[in-house]
């Protein structure tokens, strides 16, 4: 096995992005916090944004279908920021160590509208060789149409490559079409994966 590239997911794999993080200052209880996000800012309706919705455009359909809910339902992105917490620090060690023997690149289900803030604090993303992103390119993770975009515009080849993702529908998709594939549980996970494979 001849490995050339690492791909990155971003979201639970580099970066710790969670709504829980914001809504937790909203909420008296967990039960009810967690009924407003499998129920209406739920994950379904987020991926939309991903996969290139605008946000204005996504928050006005979801504030029209849940009235009740319209202030928190603005909340979402208003403070969206307050969602993305904190650097993955053993996983981002890691980045650091394959760049040292391999081209980087990510691809993420991420908004277009907001993928610059993560760019911004996160100093690491500037390691990337190249990034795809979801919601510039209207299209999204596991669509395998994606994977193959990344692939020709970078002039990589799938079974050259090592794709990292905590998705397991992510997984399934990359590894159908020949990419070595690691599913991230933790970065001790993750480093002991690529060690057994000698990638680091």
């Amino acid at each position: 096995m001849v490995i050339e590239n690492i791909i990155f997911d971003f979201g639970g794999v580099l970066v710790e992005w969670n709504p829980r993080y914001l809504y937790r200052d909203y909420f008296q209880n967990e039960s009810e916090m967690e009924y407003f996000l499998h129920f209406v800012c739920s994950d379904e309706w987020n991926l939309e944004q991903d996969r290139g919705r605008s946000l204005s455009d996504g928050t006005f359909l979801l504030q029209n279908k849940f009235p009740e809910f319209h202030d928190l339902i603005q909340l979402y992105y208003d403070k969206w920021e307050k969602m993305l917490n904190k650097e993955n620090p053993g996983t981002v060690s890691l980045l650091y160590k394959l760049k040292e023997k391999y081209n980087i690149y990510g691809l993420t289900n991420w908004s277009a509208e907001t993928i610059e803030i993560a760019y911004r604090r996160f100093s690491f993303f500037k390691e990337f060789n190249g990034i795809v992103v979801s919601g510039e390119e209207k299209l999204t993770k596991p669509d395998k149409r994606i994977y193959h975009l990344l692939l020709n515009r970078y002039n990589l080849k799938a079974e050259n490559t090592i794709f990292i993702d905590d998705s397991i529908i992510n997984i399934k998709a990359a590894k159908e079409i020949g990419f070595h594939v690691i599913r991230f549980e933790n970065s001790g996970q993750l480093e002991a994966e690529l060690l057994s494979i000698n990638a680091i």
